[in-house]
């Protein structure tokens, strides 16, 4: 492990409340993160669904915005920020192979965007449900 990849797993380590490894490099790495996580804040947790995931991209959540509003409801295609204008990488790891190997990146932006969309920090277990059902989404 080099430095840069200790220094993002310390630090969402820190994120996660030090419960043990963090898993990185890869989605299914990020993803098992986030597993580990819904289930130490809630014992009841039983797994992502891709499913839940899909509905909660494109929920707008009592708000004006949905994940789908700049990331498109294909996540395989290029989005565009609604204020900006700024274009957006597809959200898919199929179609954008840099998506979701970064841990603290990923953290990041599920920060400031479930902040704009939900109006709140996404849960670890709305993380991966999300996370699971763009996993699914093949070229």
């Amino acid at each position: 492990m080099n430095l840069r990849t200790f220094a993002a797993a310390l630090a969402v380590s820190t994120v996660f409340g030090g419960i043990g490894p963090v898993f990185a490099d890869t989605p299914a790495g990020l993803l098992q993160s986030y597993q580990q996580q819904a289930k130490a804040d809630n014992s009841a947790f039983t797994g992502f669904n891709a499913a839940r995931g899909q509905q909660f991209f494109n929920n707008k959540h009592g708000n004006d915005w949905s994940c789908s509003s700049c990331h498109t409801a294909n996540p395989k295609q290029a989005g565009k920020h609604e204020v900006t204008g700024r274009t957006i990488q597809p959200m898919a790891p199929s179609a954008n192979p840099q998506r979701f190997i970064d841990l603290a990146k990923a953290e990041k932006w599920f920060r400031r965007n479930c902040n704009d969309v939900v109006g709140r920090a996404c849960t670890a277990a709305e993380k991966a449900d999300v996370l699971s059902w763009l996993m699914t989404l093949k070229p």
